[in-house]
């Protein structure tokens, strides 16, 4: 099996900065793209911050100049900086992953992991 835990979530002030991380460990032979979503309380899902295995990477305007993603992919592992954070960015955060399991199967599946909350006070 495949596990993504998320780690770094907090309670900050409007302004501060949080550092999320998400661990992908298990049966493991590749990762594709990994991103970042968040859900506040009432609203949907919402992409946060996307990032393939070359680096390149897509972010939502909202976070745009404030969030950067990055991952190490020999630690497989991503992170997210969060700067001049915001009231409105209070969420769980969520990662993802598009995992190839084995050498032997061309098939990918996406795994998440179960959320780290971010509380933003004014």
């Amino acid at each position: 099996q495949v596990q993504l835990v998320e780690s770094g979530g907090g309670l900050v002030q409007a302004g501060g900065s949080l550092r999320l991380s998400c661990v992908a460990s298990g049966s493991i032979f590749s990762i594709n793209a990994m991103g970042w979503y968040r859900q506040a309380p009432g609203k949907q899902r919402e992409l946060v911050a996307t990032i393939n295995s070359g680096g390149s990477t897509n972010s939502a305007d909202s976070v745009k100049g404030r969030f950067t993603i990055s991952r190490d992919n020999a630690k497989n592992t991503m992170y997210l900086q969060m700067d001049s954070l915001k009231p409105e960015d209070t969420a769980v955060y969520y990662c993802n992953a598009d995992v190839r399991r084995l050498a032997t199967s061309r098939s990918w599946y996406r795994y998440w992991g179960q959320g780290t909350q971010v509380t933003v006070s004014s």
